[in-house]
């Protein structure tokens, strides 16, 4: 017998002509049948949206559609409702009115099923209607992650005979199909599953005296999952499953211990890479997630036009070695792997040998490195040599050896692949010299160094163009492209829910590729620096990594403060090349500080000791090169809403941009911007220097706070 509810549906999308008598009559015995209701049929048909049907409904009812996205709940009214009952009869509670609870369900519940929640909360109940997927998001958000079956695991057992649970079948396993029993294994697939569809990378599973922290990184950040507090009492049978699935020794919890697992998420199979550490709490564990299909192509690189030309010049290259470099985490083996994919056929014999294997590659011979018997990259490279190769890719150059092997390779006719640790570009040079390769040996035999960093990517969906973005940034970015200040646009993402509210939505690489020509091999064979090596390259027409990043930034594809936060250690723009930000580029005015001198701002200005930390993004001199990696602790002398004025022990170059920790008196809350060097004077007497700096992307709550501080200061004692 159809539902009350079902039958409702069925007349309202008859009158509305959306439907006819025969063809709903059809899917009313078809919901009978399978147990679902006639929303479920009807969009399984793909007759409908559920959005569709929840207006319609909304209207026969006289009820109201909520967008739970758009809505922040209070805690405490979560806290009114018990976890099982919203579970359970699977609703949301949005607000309290006196005696009244508003709750938000997928479909509209029965007289008897609503008597049944008044009783046991206690409470009327007012009920709107929102997505299935929405009110089950909402659960997870607000109750914690798996928290139904945490529940649930309490209840079936006690804590101790919990690890028991974890001992499960092996292989591959379909971790969405798994979701009935209420066991530590659905525990760890709901972990899993749920990370699969944030697109996150990295699972952190973190113990602490008296919690568990569970992060996902996505878009190379890591985020909490909100996860219920019991979850510290399951670390234990968590951790044993884990180590079950990836054949590791559940008993040994002293000692690191690395696994691999493969998993099944809808049709895609998905390679685990397992690592657990001790800890004074318990073993803390990452789950690495790759897909163990991808599809590699350089034209998904982010590579601008004639990059893209050069790198299919030099993986058609029939001899010679090309490094790609950067730090860990960069994207360098997804760039190596589609160099390899872009030449993958028949008539080439391809061998790689990594540390770990990151992406199984059909046709392509893929050697795993296992130092513990031996297997290092040196004899694995010796030995690829006697199976013929064409083309041959190491993971990673870390030793004199090594290196040495794989440009000797190279020299005697095999194209070669691999990576380096360095920050820039030129700097693979001075590594290579470092541990050991004659310049000779590097100067016959690199064709190429290509440096890279990942940024995030804008999200497409609330994407927008920063009109308000500082004067400063669109000069600084006009001045390093050559190009003029109006095409110098800035964009920033809102938030939506497609990103998860964070304004970013995957990530793309931005490159800075050093060619070995001619003239850049004699200053290797003289032992240049890496310095004089860039500059070269430079006023060749080389293309920085900060440069890329300004050209992804004016395109809308990524913003500001990824460019500067990937590419902060860098000398990109003070190398002495025709970019280069000096006293003539940016006059020496300051714009926030002086408000008879500002055509821009006024802001009131205090004359008063505030603590200020900063570490420097450009440097001109090796030593503030030298004093990057590191805080500088210094003293305002002055300061307003628009900028400060401090002084430093080391000279700065007016047009350096910093990053700014500001302690006003009394307030815990610490105010952090970037900033530019507008003005420096040097202190002579006190071999000190007076430094003035404009703020760049100071948020306005904070622009407030300070205005609003330097305006009480004022008034108690007025500035003279």
């Amino acid at each position: 017998m159809p539902k009350k509810i079902d039958l409702q549906l069925a007349e309202m999308l008859v009158e509305k002509k959306r439907i006819t008598q025969e063809s709903v009559a059809e899917f009313l015995l078809e919901a009978d049948r399978s147990g679902q209701d006639l929303r479920q049929v009807l969009v399984k048909q793909g007759l409908f949206s559920e959005k569709d049907l929840l207006d319609v409904l909304a209207e026969k009812l006289k009820l109201s559609c909520v967008n739970l996205k758009e809505l922040v709940i209070d805690k405490s009214i979560i806290s009114k409702v018990p976890l099982k009952i919203a579970l359970y009869y699977k609703f949301i509670p949005l607000a309290l009115k006196g005696r009244t609870l508003a709750i938000a369900v997928a479909y509209p519940l029965d007289i008897k099923t609503l008597d049944e929640i008044r009783t046991q909360l206690g409470l009327d109940l007012e009920m709107s209607l929102a997505c299935t997927s929405d009110v089950l998001d909402d659960l997870k958000k607000y109750y914690g992650l798996a928290a139904d079956t945490l529940q649930k695991i309490s209840s079936q057992a006690s804590v101790s005979t919990i690890a028991e649970q974890a001992r499960a079948q092996e292989g591959v396993e379909d971790i969405e199909k798994q979701a009935s029993d209420a066991s530590v294994i659905k525990l760890v697939n709901q972990i899993i599953l749920e990370a699969w569809r944030k697109r996150a990378t990295d699972i952190h599973i973190e113990p602490y005296r008296q919690c568990l922290s569970l992060r996902y990184r996505i878009d190379g950040l890591l985020y909490d999952a909100h996860i219920p507090d019991e979850i510290k009492n399951f670390l234990n049978a968590i951790v044993s499953r884990i180590k079950i699935m990836s054949n590791l020794n559940i008993v040994e919890r002293r000692l690191p211990q690395d696994g691999r697992a493969i998993v099944r998420v809808q049709d895609q199979v998905l390679d685990l890479r397992i690592s657990t550490i001790p800890t004074p709490f318990g073993e803390s564990l990452v789950i690495r997630i790759l897909p163990t299909q991808m599809l590699f192509s350089l034209e998904k690189l982010g590579l601008a036009k004639n990059e893209l030309q050069i790198f299919e010049g030099l993986v058609q290259k029939p001899h010679g070695i090309i490094f790609v470099t950067g730090p860990t985490g960069s994207g360098k083996t997804t760039t190596l792997y589609s160099c390899l994919t872009r030449i993958n056929t028949k008539d080439r014999k391809i061998i790689t040998i990594e540390d770990p294997i990151e992406y199984e590659m059909s046709g392509i011979t893929q050697i795993q490195v296992m130092p513990e018997i031996g297997l290092d990259f040196a004899r694995g490279l010796r030995s690829i040599l006697r199976h013929d190769p064409d083309v041959i890719m190491v993971g990673e150059v870390r030793d004199f050896e090594t290196a040495e092997t794989a440009i000797r390779v190279a020299l005697t006719g095999h194209l070669v692949f691999s990576s380096l640790h360095t920050n820039d570009a030129a700097s693979g040079i001075a590594r290579l010299q470092d541990i050991g390769v004659e310049p000779y040996l590097i100067a016959s035999s690199v064709e190429a160094f290509i440096a890279q960093r990942l940024i995030r990517v804008i999200c497409s969906e609330c994407r927008f163009e920063d009109k308000q973005a500082p004067l400063e940034l669109r000069e600084l970015i006009a001045k390093d492209l050559g190009i003029k200040l109006e095409d110098a646009k800035i964009f920033r993402g809102k938030g939506c829910a497609k990103c998860n509210s964070t304004g970013f939505f995957g990530r793309t690489a931005i490159y800075e590729i050093l060619i070995v020509n001619e003239l850049t091999k004699e200053m290797i064979l003289k032992k240049a620096s890496s310095d004089q090596i860039k500059r070269l390259a430079l006023s060749r027409g080389m293309r920085t990594l900060r440069q890329d990043g300004w050209r992804k930034t004016i395109a809308g594809i990524t913003t500001f403060e990824e460019v500067i936060r990937v590419t902060s250690a860098e000398e990109d723009i003070t190398a002495g090349n025709a970019t280069q930000v000096s006293d003539t580029n940016y006059p020496q005015q300051e714009v926030s500080l002086d408000p008879e001198g500002s055509e821009k701002r006024v802001y009131r200005r205090l004359n008063i000791k505030v603590n200020v930390r900063y570490k420097v993004f450009e440097m001109e001199n090796e030593l503030i090169k030298r004093k990057n990696t590191a805080e500088e602790l210094s003293a305002a002398k002055s300061i307003s809403a628009g900028g400060l004025l401090f002084i430093a022990q080391d000279k700065l170059t007016v047009g350096l941009i910093l990053e700014l920790k500001i302690q006003l008196p009394n307030s815990e809350a610490l105010i952090e911007c970037l900033a530019r060097v507008v003005r420096v004077e040097e202190l002579i007497e006190q071999k000190e220097y007076d430094i003035a700096i404009c703020f760049l992307d100071l948020t306005g709550a904070d622009r407030t706070r300070l205005d609003k501080f330097v305006g009480q200061k004022s008034e108690a004692k007025p500035n003279k």
